[in-house]
């Protein structure tokens, strides 16, 4: 039942990305730059489709954490370490930089392979060996001891 309801809760998640023009690069750099506001070319749609998103996670984390457990394990897996790292400092930056210049990010990016587009290929295959790299020099280097917030 588990990978079932793991393969509806994804195509409910693609067909969300494509409805709202998210797994469009172009439609997300429109919305991105904002210099063409001035001339008209600015796309502010993408404004309703965060607008969702941040409602629908506000009322759902409420509803679902009043629960026990999820419907699906045992227990809540949520992050214990309530430090701030050089790691989730620099990783979400890099993250919002390649979604700034390619106008599209991991989860839009599988999906947009459904269009054919050589681009995205290239995107998806450069954005899994950037990951397997990030992963092995993560797994070479010992873990930072020196905290941000500290």
């Amino acid at each position: 039942m588990t990978v079932l309801t793991q393969f509806v809760v994804g195509l409910v998640f693609g067909l969300g990305l494509l409805l709202s023009g998210m797994s469009n690069p172009e439609k997300v750099l429109d919305f991105l730059d904002l210099a063409a506001i001035r001339s008209g070319g600015w796309d502010p749609s993408l404004i309703f489709v965060m607008a969702g998103a941040v409602a629908v996670t506000f009322i759902g984390f409420r509803l679902i954490f009043r629960r026990q457990r999820p419907l699906l394990d045992d227990r809540f897996h949520l992050p214990s370490s309530q430090t701030l790292d050089w790691r989730i400092a620099i990783g979400p930056a890099i993250f919002g930089i390649g979604w700034g210049l390619a106008g599209i990010c991991p989860g839009p990016a599988f999906v947009a392979l459904g269009y054919g587009s050589p681009a995205i290929v290239l995107f998806v295959v450069a954005m899994l060996i950037g990951m397997a790299a990030a992963r092995l020099l993560a797994s070479r280097q010992p873990q930072p001891s020196a905290a941000l917030s500290e």
